[in-house]
């Protein structure tokens, strides 16, 4: 990557995450007002969207930043060299912030508080696992769709959150970034910040794990 466009990088990782965490959270609130208390129906509008919007995000800023919207996804690639360690800390901000930004908006867009901690409490040990499982299947979607089919990554990376939000206990929060913001609504999708750290860490212990079994089977080749 070329150093003088790290600046369009980080706007774009900023940009990407926090729409991105504006959706889910935005959709979490709509849906929720219009299930009637019919959970499984919110989650359903809630995941259509989310799925929706990634495979957007990913088309169009793919090319300028490589659409991590992350900081799992981007500790992975700089551990396969394909992001150059000093560009880590700087996509992670980026990817907070922009996204903590994101759930502001979506707060604001429902005359909600702007300012606001979650209250839903989320952890135990089948939801640790879950975000274990759906980290390491998002990393799984990544590499094989970068290595095998690159111009199909953003369908199938959409499409793999799409399928954790309901095969995983914890509805496949999958990325520390959006675990922070959703920390800001106290709504349909929010985590209370004291549940916050144990996602965190199983959401890295599953893209390691994802790193070490799916680079081992795709084969990877270092990025010359």
């Amino acid at each position: 990557m070329d150093r003088a466009d790290l600046p369009r990088q980080l706007a774009a990782e900023a940009l990407g995450t926090g729409l991105l965490v504006a959706t889910v959270v935005g959709s979490g609130i709509m849906a929720a007002r219009l299930a009637g208390g019919n959970t499984a129906i919110a989650l359903l509008g809630n995941t259509i969207a989310t799925g929706a919007i990634l495979v957007v995000l990913i088309t169009i800023l793919g090319p300028v930043s490589g659409a991590h919207f992350n900081p799992a996804v981007s500790l992975v690639m700089a551990l396969r060299k394909a992001l150059a360690w000093n560009r880590l800390a700087p996509y992670a901000a980026a990817q907070i912030a922009g996204g903590c930004a994101g759930a502001l908006l979506a707060n604001a867009m429902f005359d909600l508080p702007v300012m606001q901690l979650a209250t839903t409490a989320r952890g135990g040990a089948g939801q640790w696992i879950g975000e274990i499982a759906a980290t390491f299947s998002l990393i799984g979607a990544i590499l094989g769709a970068v290595r095998f089919a690159p111009q199909s990554v953003p369908m199938i990376v959409g499409l793999t959150i799409t399928a954790a939000y309901w095969f995983t206990s914890s509805t496949s929060f999958a990325n520390p970034a959006v675990t922070v913001a959703r920390a800001l609504s106290d709504s349909f999708s929010g985590i209370a910040p004291a549940s916050v750290p144990a996602f965190i860490l199983a959401q890295i212990a599953g893209a390691l794990a994802g790193l070490s079994v799916w680079g081992w089977l795709f084969g990877h080749k270092p990025a010359k």
